[in-house]
Protein backbone atom coordinates (compact mmCIF):
# COMPACT_ATOMS: atom_id res chain seq x y z
CA UNK A 1 0.00 0.00 0.00
CA UNK A 2 1.31 3.46 -0.86
CA UNK A 3 1.54 6.49 1.35
CA UNK A 4 0.61 8.88 -1.44
CA UNK A 5 -1.89 8.95 -4.26
CA UNK A 6 -0.08 7.29 -7.14
CA UNK A 7 -1.08 9.27 -10.22
CA UNK A 8 2.16 9.04 -12.16
CA UNK A 9 2.56 5.92 -14.23
CA UNK A 10 5.62 3.78 -14.70
CA UNK A 11 6.96 0.40 -15.80
CA UNK A 12 5.55 -2.68 -14.11
CA UNK A 13 8.12 -5.30 -13.07
CA UNK A 14 7.20 -8.77 -11.87
CA UNK A 15 9.11 -11.48 -10.01
CA UNK A 16 8.06 -14.77 -8.48
CA UNK A 17 6.04 -17.79 -9.52
CA UNK A 18 4.12 -17.85 -12.82
CA UNK A 19 2.89 -21.42 -12.51
CA UNK A 20 -0.49 -20.24 -11.29
CA UNK A 21 -2.19 -23.62 -11.07
CA UNK A 22 0.49 -25.11 -8.84
CA UNK A 23 1.54 -22.25 -6.56
CA UNK A 24 0.53 -22.97 -2.98
CA UNK A 25 -0.46 -26.53 -3.83
CA UNK A 26 2.64 -28.39 -4.91
CA UNK A 27 6.17 -27.59 -5.91
CA UNK A 28 6.23 -26.05 -9.35
CA UNK A 29 8.90 -26.24 -12.01
CA UNK A 30 11.93 -23.98 -11.31
CA UNK A 31 11.83 -22.59 -14.83
CA UNK A 32 8.36 -21.18 -14.09
CA UNK A 33 9.87 -18.77 -11.55
CA UNK A 34 11.03 -15.28 -12.51
CA UNK A 35 13.80 -14.73 -9.98
CA UNK A 36 14.70 -11.23 -11.22
CA UNK A 37 12.40 -8.23 -11.78
CA UNK A 38 11.04 -8.79 -15.26
CA UNK A 39 8.97 -6.72 -17.65
CA UNK A 40 5.71 -8.15 -18.99
CA UNK A 41 5.33 -7.91 -22.75
CA UNK A 42 1.58 -7.03 -22.77
CA UNK A 43 2.35 -4.03 -20.53
CA UNK A 44 5.43 -2.69 -22.30
CA UNK A 45 5.01 1.05 -22.70
CA UNK A 46 1.82 1.09 -20.61
CA UNK A 47 1.82 3.62 -17.77
CA UNK A 48 0.83 1.53 -14.75
CA UNK A 49 -0.02 3.62 -11.68
CA UNK A 50 -1.41 1.07 -9.20
CA UNK A 51 -0.95 -2.65 -8.50
CA UNK A 52 -2.83 -4.91 -6.11
CA UNK A 53 -2.41 -8.42 -4.79
CA UNK A 54 -2.97 -10.13 -1.45
CA UNK A 55 -0.91 -12.40 0.74
CA UNK A 56 -3.43 -15.16 0.06
CA UNK A 57 -4.04 -14.33 -3.59
CA UNK A 58 -2.56 -16.06 -6.62
CA UNK A 59 -3.77 -13.44 -9.08
CA UNK A 60 -2.77 -9.86 -9.91
CA UNK A 61 -4.49 -6.55 -10.61
CA UNK A 62 -2.88 -3.55 -12.33
CA UNK A 63 -4.37 -0.15 -13.20
CA UNK A 64 -3.03 2.27 -15.78
CA UNK A 65 -3.27 6.05 -15.84
CA UNK A 66 -6.24 5.88 -18.22
CA UNK A 67 -8.27 3.90 -15.68
CA UNK A 68 -8.08 0.53 -17.41
CA UNK A 69 -8.02 -2.56 -15.19
CA UNK A 70 -5.76 -5.51 -16.06
CA UNK A 71 -5.99 -8.88 -14.33
CA UNK A 72 -4.09 -12.14 -14.70
CA UNK A 73 -3.18 -15.25 -12.72
CA UNK A 74 -5.24 -18.06 -11.22
CA UNK A 75 -8.91 -17.92 -12.16
CA UNK A 76 -10.53 -21.34 -12.39
CA UNK A 77 -8.27 -24.38 -12.43
CA UNK A 78 -9.58 -27.89 -11.86
CA UNK A 79 -6.80 -29.94 -10.31
CA UNK A 80 -6.69 -33.69 -10.87
CA UNK A 81 -4.37 -35.70 -8.63
CA UNK A 82 -3.78 -39.35 -7.85
CA UNK A 83 -2.44 -40.21 -4.40
CA UNK A 84 -1.41 -43.49 -2.82
CA UNK A 85 -2.95 -44.14 0.62
CA UNK A 86 0.45 -43.73 2.28
CA UNK A 87 0.38 -40.05 1.23
CA UNK A 88 -3.03 -39.45 2.83
CA UNK A 89 -2.50 -40.08 6.54
CA UNK A 90 -5.88 -38.87 7.79
CA UNK A 91 -8.24 -40.70 5.44
CA UNK A 92 -10.08 -43.98 5.85
CA UNK A 93 -8.69 -45.97 2.94
CA UNK A 94 -8.05 -49.53 2.03
CA UNK A 95 -4.25 -50.00 1.89
CA UNK A 96 -4.44 -50.89 -1.81
CA UNK A 97 -6.62 -48.03 -2.97
CA UNK A 98 -5.50 -44.94 -4.82
CA UNK A 99 -7.35 -41.68 -4.45
CA UNK A 100 -8.19 -39.67 -7.54
CA UNK A 101 -9.53 -36.19 -6.90
CA UNK A 102 -10.66 -33.40 -9.18
CA UNK A 103 -11.19 -30.25 -7.16
CA UNK A 104 -12.02 -26.72 -8.26
CA UNK A 105 -11.18 -23.99 -5.75
CA UNK A 106 -10.86 -20.77 -7.78
CA UNK A 107 -13.88 -18.69 -8.54
CA UNK A 108 -13.56 -16.36 -11.52
CA UNK A 109 -11.62 -13.66 -9.70
CA UNK A 110 -10.20 -12.22 -12.93
CA UNK A 111 -13.59 -10.83 -14.01
CA UNK A 112 -13.44 -11.85 -17.67
CA UNK A 113 -16.72 -13.78 -17.65
CA UNK A 114 -15.01 -17.18 -17.64
CA UNK A 115 -12.90 -19.47 -15.47
CA UNK A 116 -9.77 -19.52 -17.61
CA UNK A 117 -6.41 -18.95 -15.93
CA UNK A 118 -4.45 -16.23 -17.71
CA UNK A 119 -0.70 -15.79 -17.75
CA UNK A 120 -0.83 -12.48 -19.60
CA UNK A 121 -2.32 -9.22 -18.26
CA UNK A 122 -5.74 -8.78 -19.86
CA UNK A 123 -8.07 -5.78 -19.74
CA UNK A 124 -11.38 -6.40 -17.92
CA UNK A 125 -13.62 -5.34 -20.79
CA UNK A 126 -16.77 -4.81 -18.72
CA UNK A 127 -15.00 -2.12 -16.70
CA UNK A 128 -13.80 -0.22 -19.77
CA UNK A 129 -16.51 2.44 -19.42
CA UNK A 130 -15.30 3.30 -15.91
CA UNK A 131 -12.07 4.84 -14.70
CA UNK A 132 -10.69 2.47 -12.07
CA UNK A 133 -8.46 4.15 -9.48
CA UNK A 134 -8.13 1.57 -6.69
CA UNK A 135 -8.26 -2.21 -6.42
CA UNK A 136 -7.77 -5.04 -3.93
CA UNK A 137 -7.41 -8.80 -4.24
CA UNK A 138 -8.63 -11.48 -1.85
CA UNK A 139 -8.09 -15.20 -1.98
CA UNK A 140 -10.68 -15.76 -4.71
CA UNK A 141 -12.30 -12.38 -5.27
CA UNK A 142 -11.39 -8.92 -6.52
CA UNK A 143 -12.82 -5.48 -5.68
CA UNK A 144 -12.20 -2.23 -7.59
CA UNK A 145 -13.11 1.43 -7.00
CA UNK A 146 -13.97 4.01 -9.67
CA UNK A 147 -13.09 7.69 -9.74
CA UNK A 148 -16.72 8.63 -8.94
CA UNK A 149 -16.85 6.51 -5.76
CA UNK A 150 -18.52 3.37 -7.08
CA UNK A 151 -17.21 -0.11 -6.30
CA UNK A 152 -17.41 -3.29 -8.35
CA UNK A 153 -16.46 -6.84 -7.42
CA UNK A 154 -16.14 -10.25 -9.04
CA UNK A 155 -15.15 -13.76 -8.07
CA UNK A 156 -16.24 -15.98 -5.22
CA UNK A 157 -19.23 -14.79 -3.19
CA UNK A 158 -20.15 -17.76 -1.00
CA UNK A 159 -19.67 -15.72 2.18
CA UNK A 160 -20.98 -12.45 0.75
CA UNK A 161 -17.47 -11.00 0.41
CA UNK A 162 -18.40 -9.16 -2.80
CA UNK A 163 -20.72 -6.91 -0.80
CA UNK A 164 -23.51 -6.91 -3.37
CA UNK A 165 -26.24 -7.41 -0.76
CA UNK A 166 -26.86 -11.11 -1.32
CA UNK A 167 -25.10 -14.40 -1.89
CA UNK A 168 -27.60 -15.96 -4.28
CA UNK A 169 -24.87 -16.57 -6.83
CA UNK A 170 -21.84 -18.25 -5.30
CA UNK A 171 -19.67 -17.11 -8.21
CA UNK A 172 -19.77 -13.82 -10.12
CA UNK A 173 -17.63 -14.18 -13.24
CA UNK A 174 -18.13 -10.55 -14.34
CA UNK A 175 -18.05 -7.29 -12.35
CA UNK A 176 -21.15 -6.54 -10.25
CA UNK A 177 -21.99 -3.36 -8.34
CA UNK A 178 -21.25 -3.36 -4.60
CA UNK A 179 -23.86 -1.97 -2.20
CA UNK A 180 -21.67 0.96 -1.14
CA UNK A 181 -21.21 4.56 -2.27
CA UNK A 182 -18.69 7.41 -2.00
CA UNK A 183 -15.84 4.91 -1.73
CA UNK A 184 -12.26 6.13 -1.40
CA UNK A 185 -10.39 2.83 -1.23
CA UNK A 186 -10.84 -0.84 -0.42
CA UNK A 187 -8.94 -3.78 1.03
CA UNK A 188 -9.59 -7.51 0.87
CA UNK A 189 -9.00 -10.34 3.30
CA UNK A 190 -9.26 -13.98 2.40
CA UNK A 191 -13.06 -14.05 2.41
CA UNK A 192 -14.07 -10.55 3.46
CA UNK A 193 -13.83 -6.99 2.19
CA UNK A 194 -13.40 -3.55 3.79
CA UNK A 195 -14.40 -0.24 2.19
CA UNK A 196 -13.42 3.28 3.29
CA UNK A 197 -16.04 5.88 2.37
CA UNK A 198 -16.82 9.56 2.94
CA UNK A 199 -20.32 8.80 4.21
CA UNK A 200 -20.81 10.44 7.60
CA UNK A 201 -21.11 7.84 10.36
CA UNK A 202 -20.13 5.04 7.98
CA UNK A 203 -16.51 5.74 7.10
CA UNK A 204 -15.60 2.04 7.21
CA UNK A 205 -17.83 -0.84 6.09
CA UNK A 206 -17.23 -4.58 5.99
CA UNK A 207 -18.85 -7.63 4.40
CA UNK A 208 -18.09 -11.33 4.13
CA UNK A 209 -17.17 -14.10 6.54
CA UNK A 210 -17.21 -13.07 10.25
CA UNK A 211 -15.57 -16.21 11.67
CA UNK A 212 -12.87 -14.57 13.81
CA UNK A 213 -14.50 -11.19 14.27
CA UNK A 214 -12.66 -9.70 11.31
CA UNK A 215 -15.76 -7.73 10.29
CA UNK A 216 -15.51 -5.73 13.54
CA UNK A 217 -19.16 -6.06 14.61
CA UNK A 218 -18.46 -7.58 18.06
CA UNK A 219 -19.66 -11.03 16.97
CA UNK A 220 -18.61 -13.94 14.81
CA UNK A 221 -22.22 -14.96 13.94
CA UNK A 222 -21.52 -18.50 15.06
CA UNK A 223 -24.27 -21.15 15.15
CA UNK A 224 -24.70 -24.92 15.21
CA UNK A 225 -25.48 -26.45 11.86
CA UNK A 226 -28.05 -28.73 13.54
CA UNK A 227 -29.63 -28.82 16.97
CA UNK A 228 -27.99 -32.14 17.78
CA UNK A 229 -24.66 -31.32 16.11
CA UNK A 230 -21.51 -29.78 17.55
CA UNK A 231 -20.38 -28.70 14.12
CA UNK A 232 -20.20 -24.91 13.90
CA UNK A 233 -20.85 -22.57 11.01
CA UNK A 234 -20.76 -18.80 10.59
CA UNK A 235 -23.54 -16.71 9.13
CA UNK A 236 -22.30 -14.72 6.16
CA UNK A 237 -22.81 -10.97 5.90
CA UNK A 238 -23.39 -10.13 2.21
CA UNK A 239 -24.44 -6.50 2.74
CA UNK A 240 -21.70 -4.00 3.70
CA UNK A 241 -22.31 -2.79 7.23
CA UNK A 242 -20.66 0.12 9.08
CA UNK A 243 -18.57 -0.72 12.14
CA UNK A 244 -20.51 0.80 15.04
CA UNK A 245 -17.46 1.63 17.16
CA UNK A 246 -16.19 3.90 14.35
CA UNK A 247 -19.44 5.83 13.94
CA UNK A 248 -17.88 9.08 15.15
CA UNK A 249 -14.45 8.55 13.61
CA UNK A 250 -12.97 9.21 10.18
CA UNK A 251 -10.81 6.34 8.99
CA UNK A 252 -8.08 7.12 6.48
CA UNK A 253 -6.13 3.87 5.99
CA UNK A 254 -6.91 0.16 6.14
CA UNK A 255 -5.07 -3.11 5.47
CA UNK A 256 -6.22 -6.72 5.74
CA UNK A 257 -4.21 -9.82 6.57
CA UNK A 258 -5.41 -13.11 5.22
CA UNK A 259 -3.54 -16.31 5.91
CA UNK A 260 -1.69 -18.21 8.59
CA UNK A 261 0.91 -21.00 8.45
CA UNK A 262 0.15 -24.36 10.13
CA UNK A 263 -3.18 -24.96 11.84
CA UNK A 264 -5.72 -27.58 12.85
CA UNK A 265 -8.42 -25.87 10.84
CA UNK A 266 -8.88 -28.69 8.36
CA UNK A 267 -10.16 -31.97 9.79
CA UNK A 268 -9.36 -34.59 7.18
CA UNK A 269 -11.72 -37.46 6.51
CA UNK A 270 -12.78 -39.47 3.52
CA UNK A 271 -14.73 -36.49 2.13
CA UNK A 272 -11.76 -34.11 2.26
CA UNK A 273 -10.63 -32.39 -1.00
CA UNK A 274 -7.38 -34.32 -1.24
CA UNK A 275 -5.94 -32.44 -4.18
CA UNK A 276 -5.16 -29.64 -1.74
CA UNK A 277 -3.06 -31.87 0.52
CA UNK A 278 0.16 -30.48 -0.94
CA UNK A 279 -0.56 -27.20 0.78
CA UNK A 280 -3.18 -27.99 3.41
CA UNK A 281 -0.70 -27.93 6.28
CA UNK A 282 0.97 -24.73 5.13
CA UNK A 283 -1.85 -22.69 3.58
CA UNK A 284 -4.79 -22.00 5.85
CA UNK A 285 -6.61 -18.73 5.90
CA UNK A 286 -7.25 -16.56 8.94
CA UNK A 287 -8.42 -13.01 9.05
CA UNK A 288 -7.62 -9.70 10.68
CA UNK A 289 -7.65 -5.98 9.86
CA UNK A 290 -5.59 -2.89 10.61
CA UNK A 291 -7.00 0.63 10.35
CA UNK A 292 -5.82 4.17 11.07
CA UNK A 293 -8.04 7.14 11.92
CA UNK A 294 -7.47 10.83 11.11
CA UNK A 295 -5.77 11.36 14.48
CA UNK A 296 -3.10 8.75 13.72
CA UNK A 297 -4.39 6.07 16.11
CA UNK A 298 -4.04 2.45 14.98
CA UNK A 299 -6.80 -0.13 15.50
CA UNK A 300 -6.68 -3.88 14.89
CA UNK A 301 -9.27 -6.65 15.13
CA UNK A 302 -9.91 -10.22 14.00
CA UNK A 303 -7.69 -13.27 14.38
CA UNK A 304 -5.04 -12.79 17.06
CA UNK A 305 -2.68 -15.73 16.56
CA UNK A 306 1.08 -15.00 16.76
CA UNK A 307 0.32 -11.59 18.25
CA UNK A 308 -0.43 -10.06 14.86
CA UNK A 309 -2.94 -7.65 16.43
CA UNK A 310 -0.24 -6.06 18.61
CA UNK A 311 -2.08 -6.28 21.95
CA UNK A 312 0.54 -8.37 23.81
CA UNK A 313 -1.74 -11.41 23.66
CA UNK A 314 -3.09 -13.87 21.10
CA UNK A 315 -6.77 -13.32 21.83
CA UNK A 316 -9.16 -12.74 18.94
CA UNK A 317 -10.76 -9.30 18.87
CA UNK A 318 -14.34 -9.12 17.61
CA UNK A 319 -14.36 -5.31 17.63
CA UNK A 320 -11.65 -2.74 16.81
CA UNK A 321 -9.14 -2.23 19.62
CA UNK A 322 -6.60 0.56 19.76
CA UNK A 323 -2.92 -0.45 19.70
CA UNK A 324 -1.35 1.12 22.79
CA UNK A 325 2.10 1.65 21.28
CA UNK A 326 0.80 4.23 18.78
CA UNK A 327 -0.53 6.83 21.19
CA UNK A 328 0.64 10.08 22.76
CA UNK A 329 3.84 11.16 20.97
CA UNK A 330 3.97 8.16 18.62
CA UNK A 331 0.84 8.51 16.53
CA UNK A 332 1.01 7.86 12.81
CA UNK A 333 1.63 10.85 10.51
CA UNK A 334 -0.63 11.50 7.49
CA UNK A 335 1.92 9.99 5.10
CA UNK A 336 2.27 6.76 7.11
CA UNK A 337 2.46 3.38 5.40
CA UNK A 338 0.29 0.51 6.70
CA UNK A 339 0.68 -3.12 5.64
CA UNK A 340 -0.68 -6.50 6.75
CA UNK A 341 0.84 -9.86 5.82
CA UNK A 342 -0.29 -13.38 6.48
CA UNK A 343 0.97 -13.52 10.07
CA UNK A 344 2.22 -10.01 10.80
CA UNK A 345 1.43 -6.30 10.57
CA UNK A 346 3.55 -3.22 9.88
CA UNK A 347 3.33 0.56 9.79
CA UNK A 348 5.53 3.63 9.84
CA UNK A 349 5.19 5.95 12.83
CA UNK A 350 6.96 9.12 13.99
CA UNK A 351 10.11 9.93 12.06
CA UNK A 352 9.26 7.34 9.43
CA UNK A 353 10.41 4.45 11.64
CA UNK A 354 8.98 1.10 10.54
CA UNK A 355 7.31 -1.00 13.24
CA UNK A 356 6.39 -4.66 12.83
CA UNK A 357 4.59 -7.17 15.02
CA UNK A 358 3.38 -10.77 14.83
CA UNK A 359 5.44 -13.57 13.31
CA UNK A 360 8.17 -11.58 11.63
CA UNK A 361 10.57 -14.44 10.87
CA UNK A 362 9.96 -18.10 10.04
CA UNK A 363 12.01 -19.03 13.12
CA UNK A 364 12.33 -17.47 16.53
CA UNK A 365 9.88 -15.88 18.94
CA UNK A 366 6.85 -13.92 17.87
CA UNK A 367 6.58 -10.21 18.50
CA UNK A 368 3.43 -9.71 20.57
CA UNK A 369 3.50 -5.91 20.24
CA UNK A 370 4.93 -3.41 17.71
CA UNK A 371 8.71 -3.15 17.71
CA UNK A 372 10.90 -0.92 15.51
CA UNK A 373 12.72 -2.63 12.67
CA UNK A 374 16.11 -1.02 13.19
CA UNK A 375 17.52 -2.36 9.92
CA UNK A 376 15.42 0.24 8.10
CA UNK A 377 16.01 3.18 10.43
CA UNK A 378 16.83 6.35 8.51
CA UNK A 379 15.20 5.22 5.26
CA UNK A 380 12.39 7.27 3.75
CA UNK A 381 9.77 4.58 3.21
CA UNK A 382 7.15 5.58 0.63
CA UNK A 383 5.38 2.26 0.05
CA UNK A 384 5.32 -1.27 1.43
CA UNK A 385 3.40 -4.48 0.99
CA UNK A 386 3.58 -7.97 2.51
CA UNK A 387 2.98 -11.36 0.93
CA UNK A 388 2.70 -14.78 2.48
CA UNK A 389 6.04 -14.53 4.31
CA UNK A 390 7.91 -11.86 2.36
CA UNK A 391 7.95 -8.05 2.20
CA UNK A 392 8.74 -5.35 -0.38
CA UNK A 393 9.55 -1.72 0.37
CA UNK A 394 10.13 1.31 -1.83
CA UNK A 395 12.52 3.68 -0.01
CA UNK A 396 14.58 6.63 -1.27
CA UNK A 397 16.01 5.50 -4.63
CA UNK A 398 16.06 1.83 -3.78
CA UNK A 399 13.86 -1.21 -3.57
CA UNK A 400 14.25 -3.44 -0.50
CA UNK A 401 12.91 -6.94 0.12
CA UNK A 402 13.25 -9.70 2.70
CA UNK A 403 11.52 -12.75 4.12
CA UNK A 404 11.04 -16.44 3.46
CA UNK A 405 10.66 -17.13 -0.26
CA UNK A 406 10.71 -20.17 -2.52
CA UNK A 407 9.80 -18.86 -5.97
CA UNK A 408 12.13 -15.91 -6.52
CA UNK A 409 9.64 -13.35 -5.23
CA UNK A 410 12.41 -11.36 -3.52
CA UNK A 411 13.95 -10.53 -6.91
CA UNK A 412 17.58 -11.16 -5.94
CA UNK A 413 18.38 -12.81 -9.28
CA UNK A 414 19.59 -16.29 -10.33
CA UNK A 415 22.86 -15.95 -8.42
CA UNK A 416 21.37 -14.30 -5.35
CA UNK A 417 20.06 -15.87 -2.19
CA UNK A 418 16.55 -17.29 -2.19
CA UNK A 419 15.49 -15.91 1.20
CA UNK A 420 16.74 -13.25 3.58
CA UNK A 421 16.04 -12.82 7.28
CA UNK A 422 17.01 -9.12 7.13
CA UNK A 423 16.06 -6.35 4.69
CA UNK A 424 18.30 -6.38 1.63
CA UNK A 425 18.51 -4.21 -1.47
CA UNK A 426 17.31 -5.56 -4.80
CA UNK A 427 20.57 -4.73 -6.58
CA UNK A 428 19.19 -4.64 -10.10
CA UNK A 429 16.75 -1.89 -9.05
CA UNK A 430 19.23 0.21 -7.10
CA UNK A 431 18.99 3.86 -8.05
CA UNK A 432 15.43 3.54 -9.40
CA UNK A 433 12.43 5.38 -7.96
CA UNK A 434 9.70 2.98 -6.85
CA UNK A 435 6.16 4.33 -7.25
CA UNK A 436 4.24 1.40 -5.77
CA UNK A 437 4.64 -2.25 -4.74
CA UNK A 438 2.33 -5.22 -4.22
CA UNK A 439 2.95 -8.73 -2.91
CA UNK A 440 0.94 -11.88 -3.55
CA UNK A 441 1.23 -15.35 -2.14
CA UNK A 442 4.41 -16.14 -4.11
CA UNK A 443 4.97 -13.14 -6.36
CA UNK A 444 5.83 -9.45 -6.19
CA UNK A 445 5.11 -6.45 -8.41
CA UNK A 446 6.96 -3.13 -8.53
CA UNK A 447 6.16 0.05 -10.47
CA UNK A 448 9.31 1.93 -11.52
CA UNK A 449 9.43 5.59 -12.60
CA UNK A 450 10.93 5.57 -16.10
CA UNK A 451 12.55 8.98 -15.68
CA UNK A 452 16.31 8.74 -16.36
CA UNK A 453 16.31 4.92 -16.21
CA UNK A 454 14.72 3.91 -19.51
CA UNK A 455 18.03 2.54 -20.80
CA UNK A 456 18.41 0.33 -17.72
CA UNK A 457 14.83 -0.89 -18.00
CA UNK A 458 15.42 -1.88 -21.62
CA UNK A 459 18.15 -4.27 -20.43
CA UNK A 460 15.76 -6.22 -18.19
CA UNK A 461 14.25 -9.51 -19.32
CA UNK A 462 10.80 -9.55 -20.91
CA UNK A 463 8.29 -12.27 -20.10
CA UNK A 464 5.89 -13.15 -22.92
CA UNK A 465 3.55 -15.33 -20.91
CA UNK A 466 1.51 -18.26 -22.11
CA UNK A 467 -1.72 -18.21 -24.05
CA UNK A 468 -4.78 -19.20 -21.97
CA UNK A 469 -4.99 -22.62 -23.61
CA UNK A 470 -1.33 -23.26 -22.82
CA UNK A 471 -1.73 -22.33 -19.15
CA UNK A 472 -4.41 -24.93 -18.56
CA UNK A 473 -2.56 -27.62 -20.49
CA UNK A 474 -0.10 -28.42 -17.72
CA UNK A 475 -1.04 -31.89 -16.43
CA UNK A 476 -0.92 -32.46 -12.69
CA UNK A 477 -0.02 -36.09 -13.27
CA UNK A 478 3.50 -35.00 -14.19
CA UNK A 479 4.32 -34.39 -10.53
CA UNK A 480 6.52 -36.99 -8.80
CA UNK A 481 3.73 -38.06 -6.48
CA UNK A 482 1.35 -38.63 -9.35
CA UNK A 483 3.89 -40.73 -11.23
CA UNK A 484 4.67 -42.99 -8.31
CA UNK A 485 1.10 -43.50 -7.22
CA UNK A 486 0.06 -46.09 -9.85
CA UNK A 487 3.23 -48.16 -9.25
CA UNK A 488 2.68 -48.30 -5.52
CA UNK A 489 -0.97 -49.16 -5.99
CA UNK A 490 -0.15 -51.99 -8.38
CA UNK A 491 2.38 -53.51 -6.00
CA UNK A 492 -0.01 -53.40 -3.06
CA UNK A 493 -2.98 -54.66 -5.09
CA UNK A 494 -1.06 -57.77 -6.16
CA UNK A 495 -0.39 -58.69 -2.54
CA UNK A 496 -4.03 -58.47 -1.42
CA UNK A 497 -6.69 -61.16 -1.43
CA UNK A 498 -9.09 -61.30 -4.36
CA UNK A 499 -11.96 -61.37 -1.92
CA UNK A 500 -11.61 -57.61 -1.30
CA UNK A 501 -12.01 -56.70 -4.93
CA UNK A 502 -15.63 -57.71 -5.00
CA UNK A 503 -16.57 -55.39 -2.16
CA UNK A 504 -14.65 -52.49 -3.67
CA UNK A 505 -16.44 -52.91 -7.00
CA UNK A 506 -19.78 -52.78 -5.20
CA UNK A 507 -18.99 -49.35 -3.75
CA UNK A 508 -17.59 -47.86 -6.95
CA UNK A 509 -20.89 -46.37 -8.10
CA UNK A 510 -21.23 -44.45 -4.84
CA UNK A 511 -17.69 -43.14 -5.10
CA UNK A 512 -18.40 -41.73 -8.55
CA UNK A 513 -21.14 -39.58 -7.09
CA UNK A 514 -19.15 -38.38 -4.08
CA UNK A 515 -16.04 -37.12 -5.88
CA UNK A 516 -17.08 -34.09 -7.89
CA UNK A 517 -15.76 -30.59 -8.30
CA UNK A 518 -18.56 -28.65 -6.65
CA UNK A 519 -19.17 -31.02 -3.76
CA UNK A 520 -15.54 -31.14 -2.74
CA UNK A 521 -15.13 -27.40 -3.11
CA UNK A 522 -18.08 -26.83 -0.80
CA UNK A 523 -16.83 -29.42 1.65
CA UNK A 524 -13.43 -27.72 1.76
CA UNK A 525 -15.02 -24.49 2.87
CA UNK A 526 -17.26 -26.21 5.42
CA UNK A 527 -14.29 -28.01 6.91
CA UNK A 528 -12.29 -24.76 7.02
CA UNK A 529 -15.00 -22.57 8.49
CA UNK A 530 -17.30 -24.91 10.39
CA UNK A 531 -15.08 -26.30 13.10
CA UNK A 532 -15.49 -26.19 16.86
CA UNK A 533 -13.57 -23.45 18.64
CA UNK A 534 -10.43 -24.31 20.52
CA UNK A 535 -8.14 -22.34 22.78
CA UNK A 536 -4.67 -21.26 21.69
CA UNK A 537 -5.68 -20.45 18.17
CA UNK A 538 -2.91 -20.43 15.63
CA UNK A 539 -0.55 -22.96 17.19
CA UNK A 540 0.05 -26.48 18.21
CA UNK A 541 -3.35 -28.11 17.79
CA UNK A 542 -2.82 -29.58 14.36
CA UNK A 543 0.46 -31.22 15.30
CA UNK A 544 -1.01 -32.82 18.39
CA UNK A 545 -4.02 -34.24 16.61
CA UNK A 546 -1.94 -35.51 13.70
CA UNK A 547 0.49 -37.28 16.03
CA UNK A 548 -2.34 -38.89 17.95
CA UNK A 549 -3.98 -40.08 14.75
CA UNK A 550 -0.76 -41.65 13.49
CA UNK A 551 0.05 -43.29 16.80
CA UNK A 552 -3.30 -44.99 17.13
CA UNK A 553 -3.77 -45.91 13.52
CA UNK A 554 -0.99 -48.45 13.16
CA UNK A 555 -0.82 -50.03 9.76
CA UNK A 556 -4.02 -48.49 8.43
CA UNK A 557 -2.67 -44.95 8.69
CA UNK A 558 -5.30 -42.43 9.69
CA UNK A 559 -7.99 -45.10 10.15
CA UNK A 560 -10.27 -44.46 13.13
CA UNK A 561 -10.28 -47.02 15.98
CA UNK A 562 -13.65 -48.39 14.96
CA UNK A 563 -12.25 -49.30 11.56
CA UNK A 564 -9.17 -51.03 12.95
CA UNK A 565 -11.18 -53.03 15.50
CA UNK A 566 -13.94 -54.10 13.16
CA UNK A 567 -15.91 -57.19 14.07
CA UNK A 568 -16.51 -58.09 10.43
CA UNK A 569 -15.59 -61.68 9.51
CA UNK A 570 -12.37 -62.01 7.59
CA UNK A 571 -12.77 -61.36 3.92
CA UNK A 572 -16.02 -59.42 4.30
CA UNK A 573 -15.98 -55.66 4.03
CA UNK A 574 -19.01 -53.46 4.55
CA UNK A 575 -19.99 -51.42 1.47
CA UNK A 576 -22.68 -49.32 3.08
CA UNK A 577 -20.54 -46.25 3.77
CA UNK A 578 -20.71 -43.47 1.24
CA UNK A 579 -17.78 -41.40 0.13
CA UNK A 580 -15.14 -44.14 0.08
CA UNK A 581 -12.47 -43.13 -2.47
CA UNK A 582 -12.84 -44.61 -5.87
CA UNK A 583 -10.49 -47.47 -6.71
CA UNK A 584 -7.93 -47.13 -9.46
CA UNK A 585 -8.49 -49.36 -12.45
CA UNK A 586 -5.87 -52.07 -12.61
Amino acid sequence: MTSELAVKGGELLFCGCTSWDSVGRRKGLPEANLVSPTRLRPLLGVDICFVAAGCASCHCVALDTEGRCYTWGRNEASVSCVFPPSFVPFCVLSPCWNVKCVVSLQKGQLGHGDKITRDRPTVVSELSKFKIVKAAAGRSHTVVVTDDGQSFAFGWNKHGQLGIGHAKNEIELSPVRCAVSEVHTTACGADFTVWLTSVEGASILTAGLPQYGQLGHATDNEYNTKDSSVRLAYEAQPRPRPIASFSGETMVKVACGTNHTGSSQLHYNKYCPLSDLFSALTLLFFWFSVAVDKNGYVYTWGFGGYGRLGHREQKDEFAPRRVEVFTRQNVLPPYAVVSAGSVNSACTAGGGQLYMWGKIKSTGDDSMYPKPLLDLSGWNLRCMDSGNMHHFVGADSSCISWGHAQSGELGYGPNGQKSSAVPKKVDILDGMHVISVACGFAHSMVIIDRTNVEDRLEQLDVYDGKAPEEVGAEPVSESPVSQKAPKRAAAKAAAKSNKRKKSKDASESEDEEEISDDDESDDYEEQSNGRAKTSGRGRGKAAGKAAAAKKGAGRGRGRPPSANQSSQPEGKVSTGKRGRPRKTQE
